[in-house]
């Protein structure tokens, strides 16, 4: 009886929100580098502190951020910028979709809540931890979102404050930074699964196809078909095996 109480205990604390910003630590660090090189680049596009720390809050999207600063920069129409980003951000439709059936004990209020704040790290934590059960925690997964949510805004805050004194981001490779921490988070998913032929299989056809689509449409909807081709693609190999 009272090993079984342990046990519980133990499964308690692994969903609990303080295990979700746990979790997220190892992201950090990303959250840290790229949020700053967002601060900077925006503004040395010419947006204030203030401004940059509303769009953290209010965007919360590195890449968005990234862009919003560079159409900003070329003096961009507001209309140009609001569609750009709103393809730029079709993928989160993806992302929420993945992880939706680990929520479905949750109301839709709060599966809304948590897809508001969910980006593509978060995402990649959340779905390593699904592979290994039928749904995921609540409490666990606001702490991971939140942790990361509250960390983007001071490094985009601090990178803001302190980008008056980096007059050329791209000398730093700070204009990188976002593409960068992709690729690292794309080599530890691959190194840490067990399916390395279906996974290359899925990152050359992701690659093939979105040089392919880009010639015929943007650059946002060749991202987009290309993850859903390549993804399709994954779900064929599995079930083939």
């Amino acid at each position: 009886m009272q090993q079984e109480n342990v046990q519980l205990r133990m499964e308690s604390d692994e969903n609990s929100f303080l295990q979700g910003v746990k979790d997220c630590v190892p992201t950090l660090l990303g959250y840290l580098s790229i949020g700053f090189a967002a601060g900077v680049v925006g503004h040395t596009s010419g947006l204030s502190v203030l401004e940059i720390t509303l769009m953290s809050i209010l965007i919360y999207a590195g890449s968005a951020q990234f862009i919003i600063a560079g159409m900003v920069a070329a003096q961009g129409s507001i209309a140009a910028i609001v569609f750009t980003v709103f393809i730029v951000n079709l993928r989160h439709l993806l992302l929420s979709a993945a992880l939706s059936p680990y929520f479905r004990h949750l109301t839709a209020f709060k599966t809304m809540m948590i897809g508001t704040l969910l980006t593509d790290e978060t995402f990649g934590v959340a779905i390593n931890r699904a592979a290994n059960t039928k749904a995921l925690s609540e409490s666990w997964m606001n702490g991971l979102n939140i942790t990361a949510y509250l960390n983007w805004i001071l490094a985009t805050m601090a990178g803001a404050f302190l980008g008056q004194w980096i007059t050329n981001p791209e000398r730093f490779g700070l204009d990188f930074a976002l593409s960068a921490m992709f690729i690292g988070l794309l080599v530890l998913q691959l190194l840490g699964r067990q399916k390395l032929f279906r996974d290359l299989v899925v990152v050359v056809s992701a690659v093939i196809i979105v040089v392919g689509a880009s010639m015929v449409t943007s650059g946002s909807m060749a991202v987009i078909i290309a993850t859903v081709s390549a993804a399709t693609i994954g779900v064929l190999i599995e079930r083939w095996k």
